[in-house]
């Protein structure tokens, strides 16, 4: 006897920066808007490149969204019937995230976040290492390198034009004047002490 699926599972987009996250993230939105879905989307405060209040890809395609700062005060905001919950550069919320999540997504809603997968050093970027384990389904997306035109997998950082340091802060809120797409041998990390040198070479 045919049994009607459960909804509820956990679904990732990630990549590096350029990718198409937050255009993939608006794609599937405007789909299941189609299809009558309640949907709820969201992304963390500290995320206004383009608007305080939306989601916007890097090409200017945007959609509505609450501005949130952390993963407490999203769940303030969940309302009863909706069924879908998307969030955007859910990499910047802290661990709770990942519990509000699971939680949603046992409640029967499918649940949709978009974020870098890797930081500026190629290291996992917070909380996404373990939302990408939990989930059921996850798109992996690439851009294409800034050198040499190979599919891009990293988000190289510049300060003054040249790779940032290793012992920089993580979270530097910006677009394509301070961040590159590279490819996996493009991608270069200094330390301090080497970005100080080639400081001194370019006086």
């Amino acid at each position: 006897m045919y049994q009607q699926y459960q909804e509820g599972w956990i679904e990732v987009i990630c990549g590096c920066m350029f990718a198409g996250k937050s255009e993939e993230l608006i794609r599937r939105i405007y789909v299941l808007s189609y299809a009558k879905k309640k949907i709820q989307v969201f992304k963390p405060m500290i995320d206004d490149r383009y608007a305080a209040d939306a989601i916007v890809s890097h090409n200017g395609r945007r959609i509505p969204c609450y501005a949130v700062t952390d993963a407490d005060a999203l769940a303030a905001l969940v309302e009863a019937d909706s069924e879908v919950i998307a969030i955007d550069e859910v990499q910047f919320f802290d661990h709770r995230i990942v519990d509000l999540c699971e939680r949603l997504a046992d409640e029967g809603r499918r649940v949709m976040v978009a974020g870098l997968d890797l930081d500026f050093r190629g290291e996992p970027f917070g909380v996404m290492g373990e939302l990408l384990a939990r989930s059921e389904f996850v798109t992996k997306l690439t851009a294409v390198c800034a050198c040499c035109g190979a599919p891009a997998t990293r988000t190289q950082r510049l300060v003054n034009g040249k790779p940032a340091a290793y012992e920089e802060n993580v979270v530097l809120i910006g677009a394509d004047e301070c961040y590159e797409a590279r490819c996996r041998r493009h991608h270069e990390v200094l330390s301090i002490q080497e970005q100080k040198k080639g400081g001194d070479r370019q006086r």
